[in-house]
């Protein structure tokens, strides 16, 4: 502090004398070093003023950057839970926001400026229901055509949805450095590093936060092991994304993270809130008895005395069938609609000896024409293939099974060409059903054009399961994009006879869980034992075909029981007796203990979209070592499952979730959680639990 010294009464009139008297001087050389504290202080006080003035702009815009649980910083934001915790962070990795052109209007904080241009920002929370809190991102570029990218980190949770892969993990896996590339529905058996045919813009974490990415956002996915990030990027420049008629190429990522009380609750929340749900539960005889398909068997040498000797030997051998799936190839060519007279001579009567036989038939169906059928000149003729970029010509694709044209579902008129054709069928041959394979984007051209312009290519997809609504009671897809409500079974792809997780037995049951999570509940697990392909199948060789080995057939038909739905091609009697007596226990057991609680669960479905097949966290959802368990499975809250998955064991170690459990032996369980180690599980056995009230 400093101190201001009066000049006293007598010596008033010597102020401004020259010279001056020696208390003057004293005064004056005092006075010096006073003045220079007093100016000083005047700068301490300045600075104390700047410094509060400052830490109150500082705290203002603190306050302007922060939304209910979220705080938002040039770089990206953050969202907290109640106790604190961070639970999610997002990272703007294609440019930092200029905060001085952020506001807040409410709760709503916007943007006008990045570190390059005008854009569009704003984060809205909304809050729909009790401990649900949601908010909507959106990101807009105003004048540069570049890429938007967002990386969300995994925030030492774990995480599930996305799509089906061809080496599936649950929960996922981050895996190398993967550059963005366009989130859309690919063959992941032809293409094994590509998205697969089932695939959701959805992704679940254990910290009880979700995320939906918008459906107009040009939307491609990378990742990072080493910054364990998954990368959400926009792009239309070199993507098969278009931006809708008459709007400029201009990127946008949007989407909603949603956080929750716990990951069951935001699970339920999304779902009722984002996803389509079934109109009608699919017949129950396919949940009941199995499906029964040529193709894994027979392959293309399928033939009517081959079909007639298969569908004998069933019943021969005891077994029931829902229905009998008559795969590729029953037509001369592809494209075709009805019945190769070479191999199948007398069509109605096989149809009258099958139906004689109480078999119902469906018929194997896809959406090319080869260029060699004679319908290939009709559907040019006609308008009804997909079309190269110019709309004059027809883009020719290649297939697993040759090149043609794929018809264009987009189009009226070819949709209705189409489906006329399967009704014939259905009305001349008092067919059942379909089989629809394929239908994903990857067997598009990349540069196409199609009647109504496609912004996102997986429209197509999401227009070819529309496809299946008409025999929706036992039909049959691989794919789905935005495609809950069609309501029919949806089978994973292929399956190579192997024990892996690539396209595996271990792949099974992390596939199943993840497109249940994606909303899709009338699963089929692909045939028992694999599609027995050569050079992917584990196992020795008959002489005819290669066989897939005997204890992995065992295993994935134990597995199968416990499925939705249970479907074979390679039949128990192709190995011995005693795996036919094993399959008929497990039919039976799937008929008697399996489908009455599934199909139960299937009508809850309707109204809920909550899975069916469900991950163990689903009723331990404060339990860390449940979020990490890949080889059991709940059906409903009450029947836990725990197959065997590993070539040369007849024991396990399970892990029961707090609860009282009794075994299929009648062993009781009443403290948990609790891991039941080596657990013996013979190879004609499945170790399952039921919860006791």
């Amino acid at each position: 502090m400093y101190q201001i010294v009066p000049v006293a009464p007598w010596d008033q009139q010597t102020v401004g004398r020259a010279g001056g008297s020696p208390l003057k001087k004293k005064l004056a050389n005092e006075g010096r070093p006073m003045a220079m504290a007093g100016m000083l202080g005047c700068a301490l006080v300045l600075a104390a003023v700047v410094a509060w003035c400052y830490y109150s702009a500082s705290l203002h815009k603190a306050q302007l950057l922060k939304t209910e649980l979220l705080n938002l910083n040039k770089d990206g934001f953050i969202i907290h839970n109640q106790a604190g915790a961070v639970i999610f962070t997002m990272t703007f990795r294609s440019g930092t926001l200029n905060l001085d052109s952020c506001s807040k209007e409410g709760n709503i904080l916007s943007c006008t400026q990045s570190d390059s241009g005008k854009l569009n920002f704003f984060i809205e929370p909304v809050q729909p229901k009790g401990t649900v809190m949601c908010y909507r991102v959106r990101w807009e570029e105003l004048q540069n055509k570049r890429t938007v990218e967002h990386a969300m980190a995994y925030n030492d949770s774990h995480w599930y949805g996305g799509a089906e892969t061809a080496t599936q993990y649950w929960p996922i896996r981050i895996q190398g450095e993967e550059e963005p590339r366009p989130f859309i529905t690919s063959d992941i058996y032809a293409n094994r590093n590509g998205f697969g045919g089932i695939l959701e813009r959805y992704w679940l974490s254990s910290n009880a936060t979700a995320i939906k990415i918008n459906d107009s956002v040009p939307f491609h996915l990378g990742w990072s092991e080493k910054n364990r990030t998954l990368r959400f990027q926009a792009q239309y420049r070199d993507s098969p994304f278009k931006p809708p008629e008459g709007q400029q190429a201009l990127p946008e990522l949007s989407y909603r993270v949603c956080v929750g009380s716990d990951v069951t609750s935001i699970h339920k929340y999304m779902v009722r809130r984002y996803f389509p749900k079934p109109i009608k539960v699919p017949s129950p005889e396919v949940f009941k008895y199995p499906v029964w398909s040529t193709w894994a068997f027979h392959k293309t040498a399928i033939t009517q005395e081959k079909l007639l000797q298969y569908s004998s030997e069933i019943t021969k051998h005891g077994f029931t069938c829902s229905h009998l799936d008559l795969d590729d190839r029953y037509t001369a060519d592809y494209g075709e609609f009805d019945f190769d007279p070479q191999k199948f001579p007398n069509v109605s009567g096989m149809f009258d000896k099958l139906k004689e036989d109480r078999f119902q038939v469906s018929l194997w169906t896809h959406p090319f024409i080869n260029y060699d059928s004679i319908n290939f000149g009709v559907a040019v003729e006609k308008g009804l293939f997909v079309r190269e970029p110019s709309g004059e010509l027809p883009a020719l694709v290649r297939w697993w099974n040759g090149i043609g044209g794929i018809l264009d579902f987009t189009n009226p008129e070819a949709r209705e060409w189409y489906s006329s054709h399967l009704r014939m069928l259905k009305t001349r041959y008092a067919v059942t059903s379909f089989k629809f394979d394929a239908g994903e984007t990857s067997y598009l051209p990349r540069q196409f054009s199609t009647l109504v312009p496609l912004s996102d290519p997986s429209t197509f997809t999401r227009r070819y399961t529309e496809m299946a609504i008409p025999f929706n009671e036992r039909a049959e897809l691989r794919v789905g994009y935005q495609s809950q409500n069609i309501s029919c079974f949806f089978r994973i792809i292929d399956r190579d006879s192997v024990w892996g997780y690539e396209l595996g037995l271990k792949s099974i049951i992390p596939t199943v869980l993840t497109v249940s999570i994606l909303g899709y509940q009338f699963v089929l697990p692909d045939v028992i034992g694999g599609n027995a392909y050569p050079n992917r199948t584990a196992g020795g060789y008959d002489g005819k075909s290669s066989l897939p080995d005997r204890e992995l057939y065992i295993r994935w038909l134990e597995l199968s029981a416990f499925m939705p739905a249970m479907q074979f091609s390679i039949p128990p009697w192709a190995y011995d007796n005693e795996v036919v007596q094993i399959a008929q226990k497990f039919t039976e057991l799937h008929k008697t203990l399996v489908a009455p609680r599934v199909l139960e669960l299937a009508s809850e479905v309707v109204d809920t979209g909550d899975p069916i097949i469900r991950p163990l966290w689903w009723i331990a959802n404060d339990d860390e070592a449940a979020y990490k368990i890949d080889s059991q499975f709940l059906i409903g809250d009450d029947l836990m499952v725990a197959p065997v998955l590993e070539p040369g064991k007849q024991e396990r170690d399970i892990y029961l979730p707090a609860g009282r459990w009794r075994s299929y032996k009648g062993e009781h369980f009443d403290k948990g959680p609790i891991y039941l180690t080596d657990y013996p599980v013979d190879l004609d056995e499945v170790a399952f639990f039921t919860w006791v009230h």
